[in-house]
């Protein structure tokens, strides 16, 4: 398959998505909460649906990993080589602050590794895409589109963090950089800050899923950044276990 030419595609799933969730967004929508007591609303549950559908219309042949669908055995996963990974709201306490920060992820995993990823903002009115080996680009609300790359750090070192997980483990961390400031970013988008060079590193040493990081970790590594865990290793995904270890997305220089 040649992903470059089914990108067009993933992009207006994901832009069909986006508007579904930011219809609902402005409503006086209800926040419930799963049993791990993170919040989920009726915009999740309506991007999970509209990006599934438009996935399997689009390759039914891959099958389709998502937040609001991960009850898929382990037995049957471990055979795949290729899947859709999809998160329908990264972001969902930023979506109920109404802060804007919130995103739309889809990403295509092939072998381990997140060699297309899509990211839009609904709220912010931008999208952030890459494709493995054909560069990671922007279109911002003007509706411009530009590619997009990592930069080289300056002597202070920018910083993009959580404003929800900045625990103490991960100050100590930015501490060791020396020298630094602190963007703050929130969902998916702290990866497609140092993607467009407008941040150059982002310690997550605290928990997350595959499905939080694979899009934008594809549209960073398009941009010829990378995603690596503490160990120094590749970010992988299609593990037994959905659970993230703590990594570092960075430019190519860290």
């Amino acid at each position: 398959m040649h992903y470059s030419s089914i990108l067009p595609d993933v992009l207006k799933i994901a832009d069909a998505a986006s508007e579904k969730v930011l219809s609902i967004y402005m409503t006086d929508f209800k926040v419930e909460f799963k049993a791990d007591e993170s919040p989920i609303t009726a915009a999740d549950v309506a991007s999970h649906r509209v990006i599934v559908e438009g996935l399997r219309n689009l390759s039914h042949d891959i099958p389709v990993l998502s937040e609001e669908g991960a009850e898929i055995p382990w037995s049957e996963r471990k055979h795949w080589q290729r899947f859709w990974l999809i998160d329908p709201i990264d972001g969902t306490r930023d979506f109920t602050q109404r802060t804007g920060e919130f995103t739309v992820n889809i990403a295509l995993i092939e072998n381990g590794e997140p060699i297309l990823g899509v990211v839009t903002a609904p709220a912010l009115k931008e999208a952030y895409w890459g494709l493995k080996g054909e560069g990671a680009y922007k279109r911002d609300r003007t509706g411009r589109t530009r590619r997009i790359s990592v930069v080289e750090p300056g002597e202070t070192k920018r910083v993009v963090a959580s404003k929800n997980h900045l625990n103490e483990e991960t100050r100590a961390f930015i501490d060791k950089l020396g020298a630094h400031e602190l963007v703050q970013a929130g969902s998916s988008l702290k990866f497609c800050k140092i993607a467009e060079g407008h941040a150059d590193i982002y310690p997550r040493l605290g928990p997350t899923c595959e499905w939080d990081t694979g899009a934008a970790h594809a549209v960073l590594s398009a941009a010829g950044g990378k995603v690596e865990t503490l160990e120094g290793e590749p970010l992988q995904y299609g593990k037994e276990n959905v659970l993230n270890p703590h990594f570092v997305a960075s430019g190519d220089w860290y």
